[in-house]
Formats: structure tokens, sequence, C-alpha cells
């Protein structure tokens, strides 16, 4: 029962220690763990208010990113606009200068036909012309080739001469 009902003595030294404790922690403990606290409080604090900041510059950044991708897809989508535009064009330059080139190559082959149709009919002519010269040649050697049927022709070719 002792540990019950402490005796007087025990009481004092009891205080009395508790007392020097508390004398020792107050003149050289408390001061140094009060400022712990507070350093810790204020780096707490810091702490809180770096995460709000980056927070809030990570909201910043994600609009910006978010920004930037809209912009990429505009801009993506202009380009892609621009080269449909330009393929198209190219293709109907292409097409026009094919029709070009086409009525160019026609017209140059209508020519080139119709230049060896003029050497054909040159010629035919200048054998027609020449196989009459060799058939009237061969005629008149057979005609004139006795000297009765040669005074016959000069005969009648000078009576049907007019003389007026």
């Amino acid at each position: 029962m002792e540990l019950i009902k402490p005796d007087l003595g025990l009481l004092i030294w009891m205080l009395l220690s508790f007392s020097i404790v508390l004398f020792v922690l107050i003149k050289f403990a408390w001061k140094p763990i009060l400022k712990a606290l507070k350093d810790r409080e204020k780096s707490i604090s810091h702490s809180l208010m770096a995460a709000k900041r980056a927070k809030e510059e990570m909201a910043k950044i994600e609009f910006g990113n978010e920004k930037i991708t809209a912009l990429a897809k505009i801009e993506r989508d202009n380009l892609l606009k621009e080269a449909k535009e330009i393929k198209n064009k190219i293709i109907e330059e292409a097409k026009e200068d094919a029709k070009i080139e086409a009525s160019k190559i026609i017209e140059k082959a209508v020519q080139s036909v119709e230049q060896e149709k003029n050497l054909a009919i040159n010629e035919i002519k200048n054998q027609i012309a020449s196989l009459s010269i060799d058939i009237a040649e061969n005629i008149l050697k057979q005609k004139l080739g006795d000297q009765s049927n040669q005074k016959e022709l000069i005969d009648d070719l000078v009576k049907n001469i007019d003389l007026n």
C-alpha cells in the first residue's frame, strides 16, 4: 500500500527531482524544441505552398498543352487541306497539259499523214506520168515503125490543122 499512499519524504524528493528536470528542460531544451517545432511548421507550410504553386503551374501547363495540342490539330488540318488543294491543282494542271500535249501530237500526226499522203500522191502521179510516157513511146514506136504509117499520120495531122 505504500505505492498508493506515498510518504511525505518521497513526495518531496519527487517534487524536487521533477522541478530540477523541469528547470533543466526549460533552461536548455524548451527553446530548441520550440524552435525545431516552429522550423518544422514553417517547412511544412512552405512545402504546402510549393505544392500548391506546383499544382497551379501543372494546371497551367496542362491547359497550355491542351491549347498547343488544339492548335497543332488545327494546323495539321489546315496543312492537310492545303495539300489536298495543291494535289487537286497539280492533277488538273497535269490533265490540261496532257490534253494539250495529246492535241499537239494528234495535230503533228495529222500533218505527218497529210504530208505522207501528198508525197504518195505526187509519187503516184510521177509514176503514172512516167508510165504514160513509156506507153506513149511504145505506141508511137509501133505506129511509126514503118515509113508508110509515118506518112499517113503526118497527112492526117496536116488535114486537121486549120490554117486560118
